[in-house]
């Protein structure tokens, strides 16, 4: 999951950035308003964390911005407990959901969890094709009673392209979701990443292939359906 957090608390924002991305997400940060507002005119997120108070521009006229640009991002508030006035404030102004200082860092993943389901029309954390499954809240792979070992920024690169299940996504595309800004990455490092999932997964149930010039696509064999487990609805 690609994420922008924006919080002028710098050593709030560190310990963020630093727990989202040990759970496997690209995180950048801005401390202030203004930059962030114009930052997002030209980059895209799959997450925004966005605090109240931040200098030059706060986080409600941020967010009303972003709203009226028709920027649709998902946008999880960052309040103060006791501030029940901003909670309905950025509910009316458009945030997708909140959650209150000083939170618990594994119910912080849990809502950045929650949010990117809901956009994807998904009502499970559990992702099943044929007898591979994917636990998307464990971030834990299994084939049949096998647990399959993907390090976290693996696991993401097959989050990204499960959830494109038979499009293209461009290499492009899997660097900015995968990396930070701040983070350097080779030329060849998605390559490498593809590579080394490739050899794990089981391929007489799917595969990646290599769209020549234009990016890398999963695709289920023999036409295994793709469940959201809980849910038990199929997704062509």
């Amino acid at each position: 999951m690609r994420i922008f957090l924006i919080e002028d608390n710098l050593d709030l924002a560190q310990a963020v950035v630093q727990h989202l991305r040990r759970t496997g997400n690209a995180v950048d940060h801005e401390s202030d308003g203004l930059n962030a507002c114009r930052f997002l005119e030209h980059e895209r997120y799959d997450l925004i964390l966005l605090d109240i108070g931040l200098p030059r521009m706060d986080g409600l006229s941020l967010l009303a911005e972003l709203r009226r640009r028709g920027d649709a991002t998902p946008v999880l508030m960052l309040t103060e407990r006791s501030d029940i006035e901003d909670r309905i404030s950025a509910l009316d102004v458009g945030a997708d959901d909140y959650i209150g200082k000083p939170f618990d860092f594994r119910e912080l993943s849990a809502r950045c969890r929650a949010l990117t389901r809901r956009r994807q029309a998904q009502t499970s954390s559990l992702v099943r094709i044929g007898p591979l499954v994917m636990d998307n809240a464990a971030r834990r792979v299994k084939f049949e009673d096998r647990t399959i070992d993907l390090p976290n920024r693996e696991y993401s690169l097959l989050e990204i392209l499960v959830g494109r299940l038979g499009q293209v996504v461009s290499k492009s595309e899997i660097t900015n979701r995968l990396f930070a800004l701040s983070e350097e990455a080779g030329s060849n490092t998605v390559e490498l990443y593809i590579a080394r999932l490739r050899k794990k997964l089981p391929q007489q149930f799917l595969r990646i292939v290599t769209v020549r010039g234009s990016g890398y696509l999963a695709e289920t064999i023999r036409g295994e359906p793709v469940l959201a487990a809980s849910a038990g609805v199929a997704h062509d």
